[in-house]
């Protein structure tokens, strides 16, 4: 299993801010608007992903990074030929990913808020994800903001699990939400416009930001000086939020686009304009303000 990246590589380690600051074009009545995914983004958490011999029924546990670099050759080829991805939710390869029937919960948590209370009870640095201080930022200055995850609870126990942050005061205020999307979760796909559940997890996410921007629309008003962002570390996901932002920007040409990829070292900030994108690393002492 691959190791994971050490604390110096896998956040950004910034200074917080004590001071709230105005979104950028807060005179002009606009707002910026922050959109992330969660695991191995925000945070890193211990969820487990399981794969299964295709004979006997052996199962390993994979990290969610570790299964990021291998899920294409799952059975396919390489040490992991023999074995095969289970959809099954109660029983299957993503079933910590899933939320638990209330009848079979017995008195304890969602494994999404076991997972993140495990998490808590290590130091800082081993839980803090390359966008946490971003994210922290965000919800410090009342930024308006989606979570956008491959996670399929529902987004009452994404919130939950957020909640402990909240009350451990990691956080400084519950999130200001604009949305909640575990794109996984039946009733969020459904609501994404999936309803025969063949979309992959990156044509989800797109369809989040897509959706994502459409509320900041209707309650914050078509304006063109809002400014909106997405955040991800999987680079396969981070290429479907350069698309969905490329739709948007022919939809708002006046509004700006961006898509953070936390994946790299240093971080790179892609702008979408009129008729290209462009793309540079940002340095750490600049990443607080990426779209404010």
């Amino acid at each position: 299993m691959a190791k994971r990246k050490t604390p110096a590589l896998s956040q950004l380690e910034l200074p917080i801010p004590r001071h709230r600051a105005p979104d950028r074009n807060a005179d002009k009545g606009g707002r910026s608007f922050y959109f992330f995914d969660f695991d191995d983004n925000v945070m890193l958490l211990d969820t487990c992903i399981y794969i299964f011999a295709k004979a006997g029924g052996n199962q390993i546990a994979l990290s969610t990074r570790r299964f990021a670099e291998v899920h294409r050759h799952v059975g396919r080829a390489g040490i992991y030929a023999d074995y095969e991805i289970r959809l099954d939710d109660a029983t299957g390869s993503y079933r910590r990913f899933r939320d638990l029937p209330a009848a079979e919960l017995d008195g304890q948590a969602q494994p999404f808020v076991e997972d993140l209370q495990a998490a808590l009870a290590k130091g800082d640095l081993l839980w803090k994800g390359p966008s946490w201080d971003f994210f922290y930022h965000a919800v410090f200055n009342g930024r308006p903001i989606a979570i956008i995850t491959a996670r399929g609870h529902h987004p009452d126990t994404m919130q939950a699990g957020i909640d402990l942050l909240v009350g451990a005061r990691h956080l400084t205020a519950t999130p200001n939400y604009l949305g909640v999307y575990p794109v996984s979760h039946a009733g969020t796909r459904l609501a994404l416009g999936d309803r025969d559940g063949r979309r992959s997890i990156p044509e989800l996410k797109k369809a989040a930001i897509l959706d994502s921007v459409r509320r900041a629309m209707a309650s914050f008003g078509d304006n063109p000086h809002h400014r909106f962002g997405m955040s991800d570390d999987d680079p396969v996901n981070v290429a479907l939020a350069v698309e969905a932002m490329t739709e948007l920007k022919a939809r708002y040409p006046e509004n700006a686009f961006f898509v953070i990829n936390t994946s790299t070292h240093p971080v790179e900030k892609t702008e979408i304009l009129a008729n290209r994108t462009t793309v540079e690393p940002i340095p750490a002492a600049s990443q607080l303000h990426l779209f404010d």
